[in-house]
């Protein structure tokens, strides 16, 4: 095994020189100190036009900032919370690209990595690390970096999968064992929780599943207690899930491709939920190129993709990634597993979300707001979920669509988007709905 000489996190930083790339580890695997010494050397000018590249990261990212402007460019891949504001105001950037894709743009060398930091688990007896909740697009980095900073940390679940890499794989290392920075979720409101009713009874047994983070997911699960033989293959899965694999529910029997395991790339919850992945057989971690990869995702049977957006025009059009020219987050993996889902036998893919915003405007539009990016597209719409119903608009013509998105609006805002869809379609319109 590999004899491992540790420096401090200030000394690795050390390797950084003007006009780097480096990638930082995501989600909850972001190494904080490593980013805190970085910064430190930022502040000091002691190199400049470093390009930083990251997924989204939980905790701060301060490197985004004003304060920065000319020593960091960040070229983020998801835009998170932490860096949008920055984003908006144009200290920050973003790079559009299927999540599938992300690896991609590493490997074949348009993102040439300088410096990979990444955080792992402690060395078994046979020199593997793992790069624990987190493989995603982080697992190109390692393999494609000139130089690898790994944080040895003893608080990383040792997760299997394409998640383990030699030690030898790492240049320099530090350690660092600071807990991983958790999510927790709220309880679904009763509009989630409708949603989530609607969402569940298009569920099969035997489905295998992809759903997103957050409330309306949570709203989703917590109705699948009397499913069977449910499968996860999916970009990320959170805590929801635990309570239906203890239960028998999730058991993946019925996958077409790694059967009786939970297939992801990154996960993010809490403390909870990284002890089940610690030394789980049944779960496995793999590369972003593998998860979220259609020809992948549609070999599973029922594949049903759960998936949100910001705003919905008339014709089917989703917008899940900006608020006019606003950008908010991104493509992540939307279109990978709404195509996956759509190839896949008997799958289906799903957007769901609130009729209308906390503020009472109506997120389905006669067209998006001036600016908007469209994520998916009309002709890759299926099934629409809000609290008051659900539509299939696969097959069905441009009035068509416009009628039945308009029946699961919020009654308030209907009749609105009724007179805008005659000013778009004509005096037909009505006609052959009555």
């Amino acid at each position: 095994m590999q004899n491992i000489q540790f420096v401090s996190h200030q000394e690795a930083v050390k390797s950084i020189k003007s006009g780097d790339r480096i990638h930082i580890h995501s989600v909850a695997c972001a190494p904080q100190k490593l980013i805190e010494a970085m910064c430190e050397r930022g502040r000091n000018k002691e190199f400049y036009d470093v390009k930083i590249q990251h997924l989204h990261t939980e905790g701060p990212a301060p490197y985004a900032s004003k304060e920065f402007e000319g020593i960091f460019q960040l070229e983020s891949l998801f835009v998170g919370h932490n860096v949008r504001k920055e984003t908006q105001a144009g200290y920050a950037d973003y790079i559009p690209v299927f999540l599938h894709e992300t690896q991609k743009l590493i490997r074949e060398g348009y993102t040439k990595i300088n410096i990979a930091m990444v955080q792992v688990s402690p060395p078994d007896k046979h020199g593997f690390v793992s790069l624990g909740t987190s493989v995603d697009t982080t697992l190109a980095a390692v393999q494609n970096a000139d130089t690898v900073i790994g944080v040895i940390n003893k608080n990383m679940p040792r997760a299997f999968g394409d998640a383990m890499i030699r030690s030898s794989c790492i240049d320099i290392f530090c350690e660092d064992d600071t807990p991983l920075i958790e999510a927790h979720f709220a309880e679904p409101s009763a509009i989630e929780a409708a949603i989530g009713c609607n969402v569940a009874e298009l569920i099969e047994d035997g489905a295998t599943l992809q759903m997103g983070i957050g409330a309306i997911p949570n709203a989703v699960l917590s109705q699948l207690g009397n499913h069977k033989n449910l499968g996860i293959h999916t970009e990320m899965f959170a805590d929801g899930v635990l309570p239906l694999v203890y239960n028998g529910v999730i058991n993946g029997s019925l996958k077409g491709i790694d059967r009786g395991k939970m297939t992801s790339t990154f996960l993010m919850g809490s403390k909870k939920l990284y002890d089940f992945v610690d030394d789980n057989p049944g779960v496995v971690m793999k590369d972003v190129g593998y998860t979220n990869d259609i020809n992948m995702i549609c070999r599973n049977p029922k594949v049903t993709a759960i998936n949100s957006a910001i705003q919905v025009d008339l014709t089917g059009q989703v917008c899940s990634d900006s608020i006019g020219t606003k950008h908010y987050s991104g493509v992540g993996g939307q279109i990978d597993f709404i195509r996956g889902a759509s190839m896949s036998p008997g799958g289906k893919p799903i957007i769901a979300m609130p009729s209308v915003t906390a503020k009472g405007m109506s997120k389905i539009a006669n067209t998006l707001h001036l600016g908007a990016g469209v994520v998916t597209t009309r002709s890759n719409m299926h099934w629409l979920v809000t609290e008051y119903g659900v539509v299939n608009l696969y097959g069905r013509t441009l009035q068509d669509r416009a009628k039945l998105i308009i029946s699961i609006a919020h009654p308030d805002h209907q009749e609105q988007l009724d007179k805008e869809a005659f000013e778009r379609f004509g005096p037909h319109f009505h006609y052959i709905h009555k």
